[in-house]
């Protein structure tokens, strides 16, 4: 069983909400996710089969709006979560030992558009899970859970204090670590060999600092078109995830 560690409790104001019916009926079924409530529209509420113990309150569309940000595609559901507790590390690595399931590793990828698609992509090619810095990565949000449609709740997410320490722990369990950068000379698909492989990709618009490339066992490009100087990290991510699946 998975050790997890405890976050400090939180109020009110540091729950999370979540909105639009893909995160917030993935939150309702994770049982290790906490819904403190939900709001949501006559017809979004129907179909969902809720504890009785939740406290469920009737709102139009315009009282849902004012709960989420500005323009925020709530579907008529909006939910108020408690974080997820903490994954180790040494857990995760634990769990797949056996597997030849891929990590991503995000070095200060910070928008959390990016993290919830770049989570959406793990679940899509059964990735063992993400790891990122506990700072210079978003927390839990609805920005998050929405553009992961539901991966969040299944697809373990690690926070580290410290990257370079993380990777030497990612090598030790036997992943090949392959650093996502346009100024490498081979190719992703060159550097794939039959060994574990964990996917390291750097922030939007700066890419991977030299001191995580340097805890990289290999440097590898994407095979894209001169047209385009580099992919969204978040596209970069399902394409890298698509490669080491298909080898």
């Amino acid at each position: 069983m998975s050790r997890r560690g405890h976050r400090p409790s939180t109020g009110t104001r540091d729950r999370p909400r979540f909105w639009g019916r893909h995160a917030v009926t993935a939150a309702l079924a994770n049982p290790e996710r906490t819904v403190r409530k939900v709001w949501g529209t006559r017809e979004a509420l129907a179909p969902l089969s809720l504890p009785p113990v939740l406290p469920v309150t009737f709102a139009d569309v315009a009282d849902l709006g004012r709960l989420v940000p500005a323009d925020a595609p709530h579907q008529g559901l909006v939910a108020e979560v408690e974080p997820l507790e903490e994954i180790w590390l040494g857990d995760l690595l634990d769990q797949g030992r056996d597997g030849q399931q891929p990590l991503v590793v995000l070095d200060q990828v910070t928008d959390p558009h990016n993290v919830g698609a770049i989570l959406r992509s793990a679940a899509a090619f059964d990735a063992l899970g993400i790891i990122t810095q506990d700072r210079h990565a978003p927390p839990e949000s609805g920005a998050v859970a929405r553009a992961a449609s539901g991966a969040l709740e299944t697809v373990p997410w690690v926070r580290v204090v410290n990257l370079a320490r993380a990777l030497d722990e990612i090598a030790e369990a036997s992943f090949w670590r392959i650093g996502l950068t346009g100024h490498a000379p081979r190719t992703l698909g060159e550097t794939l060999g039959t060994q574990r492989i964990a996917i390291v990709l750097g922030a939007e618009g700066e890419g991977m600092r030299q001191n995580t490339q340097a805890h990289c066992d290999e440097l590898a490009k994407l095979p894209i078109s001169a047209r385009v100087e580099s992919l969204n990290v978040s596209n970069a991510a399902a394409v890298a995830l698509y490669a080491v699946a298909a080898r």
